[in-house]
């Protein structure tokens, strides 16, 4: 089979495209036939190295975080996953692998896809599904009837975020683009504000949560608009020490991390809220639920007009770095 490969980390984008053996469903896992791959910033991290205190690789790497596609076999202990079930998985981080015409998932972090989705769709929804679901309820641990922001929403994971949310009774806020305000609000936003119209720090204030999709540039106004006890969650500032203590680091790392969110944490605490940092797991019972929600509320993220082969992964990880995107980007096998 044919694999989007590194064989070691990269300044630049230059994956190769290698034959390799089609891999064989031991117990538990389950052997999908990859009909689409999304492409996210992940993978770029992840090819450029900088992920490595998280996650280190093993090389050569096959690239890839999410993806759906059809079970051709599945191992002797796999009951829940039959040959021919249409499936999508956000892949174990430490068994990465989605840009390949075949991919082995332990099952646990298996779904079957939404009803009626195309493959194309369906790629698109598991990571950032299980990041909302995961950041909602473990990590904000939300309540119903309070308000959630979310800055920088007009992406694929605001497009999922903001109806996962809405299923868990929050009156949710959030800040985008011209262009998404329609889109957004008909999925049920309360609030939205245009960036380039309003600066939500003034305008904003006593909301119960944030999540932060923007970067260490906009925490301070993130944590202005939060009242005392309130919860920032951030998928792109800094590790703290809370993740590394969740996620059972080695003593060094704990320590690294630490050091990495201290001042992150020290401006949180001075102001009596708290400051956490999340790396999405995947989980097939989450995003069983997270299948649920889109059905339910017929959530379509938007896909980039320019879908790339396999061959092409080059040039869709150069979209993804570099361009201009309409929606997520996806290889179509």
């Amino acid at each position: 089979m044919k694999a989007a490969q590194i064989k070691k980390y990269l300044k630049e984008i230059k994956v190769s495209i290698n034959e390799v053996p089609i891999p064989e469903p031991k117990g538990n896992d389950v052997l999908v036939k990859v009909m689409a791959a999304a492409v996210n910033p992940l993978d770029i991290l992840q090819l450029t190295g900088s992920v490595k205190l998280v996650q280190d690789y093993r090389m050569p790497l096959t690239l890839g975080n999410e993806c759906s596609g059809i079970v051709e076999k599945v191992g002797d202990d796999v009951k829940d996953f039959c040959v021919g079930d249409r499936v999508y998985t956000r892949l174990p981080i430490n068994n990465i692998g989605a840009f390949a015409e075949y991919v082995v998932v332990d099952h646990e972090a298996l779904a079957k896809m939404p009803s009626g989705y195309e493959f194309i769709t369906a790629a698109a929804i598991p990571l950032a599904g299980l990041t909302a679901y995961q950041g909602l309820v473990e990590e904000l641990e939300v309540q119903s009837g309070k308000t959630l922001l979310i800055t920088g929403a007009s992406g694929s994971f605001g497009q999922i975020a903001v109806p996962i949310a809405k299923s868990m009774g929050l009156r949710v806020v959030v800040t985008g683009n011209t262009r998404s305000q329609d889109k957004l609000l008909k999925m049920g936003v309360d609030q939205y504000v245009d960036y380039k119209k309003e600066n939500y720090w003034e305008i904003l204030s006593d909301l119960d949560y944030v999540i932060d999709t923007l970067g260490a540039n906009e925490f301070e106004h993130e944590l202005s608009v939060l009242k005392k006890g309130g919860r920032l969650l951030s998928l792109r500032t800094a590790p703290n020490k809370m993740f590394a203590k969740q996620n059972g680091f080695s003593w060094f790392k704990r320590l690294l991390f630490t050091l990495a969110g201290s001042k992150f944490d020290s401006k949180a605490r001075k102001q009596e809220k708290e400051y956490r940092f999340m790396f999405v797991r995947s989980s097939g019972d989450q995003l069983k639920r997270v299948t649920e929600i889109v059905e339910k509320y017929h959530i379509m993220p938007d896909i980039d007009a320019r879908t790339f082969s396999l061959s092409q992964v080059n040039e869709a990880l150069g979209l993804m770095a570099h361009g201009k995107l309409n929606g997520k980007i996806i290889i179509n096998m």
